[in-house]
């Protein structure tokens, strides 16, 4: 019998169907139902990614959860962003050359409030700010359910219970959040998942995973996480079930072609992460 604190990333889906020539699209299944809808960096397809006007798009398609890149600034501000450096997204290099380093973590939050975060997706969105994850936190209450990742990048240390924190201090959204099954943490580094488990047990905290995990590695998860999310590559009918079996959920990453969402809704996971929801919520 699954956790009576587990709180499962599941929401009411509507029927898939195709939006637009061009996008990723999926086919309609009675599963579908049973899984929820979790926009990758917010909706990434078709916006820049962890970006406000992602998570908006996101939430305006239906999403039932944007899921977010949490780091750290110089100053001990959270932000949303992914890439461990800024020169890919943004125009770091341009507002501040010669730095010697353009990891987030090397900057100031006023400094990362300069940059243009949008225009490398296209010309519509420049000016597109870096958002911090307070300001995710306000947009995602109470209209979708917020997936937050802790940083892989190994310079960090104390990102977890920097992100508890952060939850706890917003008036209200962890009750609120929790009451209506909307939140949960994931992470690729298991250290990091378990210390904001120790933090803050009663929201679901997943494990991500780019290879497939071992029966010895799901048991002893089992023991403490809610979630195993695997990369959608490794995914099979046999990890769903031994996930699902050890009373655990399977959220699979990163899913954009409309075969695989096929195939992986009749494996029967918990929830798709892609980069394009509006292909499984017809928004």
């Amino acid at each position: 019998m699954r956790s009576a604190r587990l709180a499962r990333l599941l929401a009411p889906m509507a029927m898939v169907l195709p939006l637009f020539a061009g996008s990723p699209t999926a086919v309609a299944d009675e599963k579908a139902a049973e899984h929820a809808v979790i926009a990758h960096r917010g909706s990434s397809g078709v916006a820049p990614e962890n970006t406000a006007a992602a998570v908006r798009t996101a939430i305006a398609q239906r999403a039932d959860f944007v899921e977010i890149d949490v780091q750290r600034t110089k100053d001990g501000k959270l932000v949303n962003f992914h890439d461990c450096t800024m020169e890919r997204t943004t125009d770091v290099e341009e507002k501040f050359p010669g730095r010697p380093s353009y990891r987030i973590s090397d900057f100031t939050w006023q400094e990362l409030r300069t940059l243009d975060a949008g225009s490398w997706f296209h010309p519509d969105y420049a000016g597109e700010p870096i958002m911090s994850v307070r300001e995710v936190i306000k947009l995602v209450d109470r209209r979708a359910g917020l997936l937050a990742e802790i940083s892989p990048c190994d310079h960090y240390r104390g990102l977890p219970a920097d992100l508890a924190a952060e939850f706890t201090s917003v008036p209200g959204y962890l009750d609120r959040a929790l009451a209506s099954e909307e939140l949960a943490v994931q992470s690729f580094e298991v250290d990091d998942a378990r210390a904001f488990n120790e933090r803050l047990s009663e929201v679901p905290i997943g494990v991500l995973d780019a290879e497939r995990p071992s029966d010895a590695e799901l048991v002893e998860l089992s023991s403490w996480a809610d979630q195993v999310n695997p990369q959608w590559t490794v995914t099979d009918q046999g990890l769903v079930d031994r996930i699902q079996e050890l009373g655990m959920t399977a959220n699979v990453w990163t899913v954009n072609e409309p075969g695989s969402m096929r195939e992986l809704l009749e494996l029967g996971v918990d929830g798709i992460i892609t980069d394009f929801p509006q292909s499984l919520t017809q928004r």
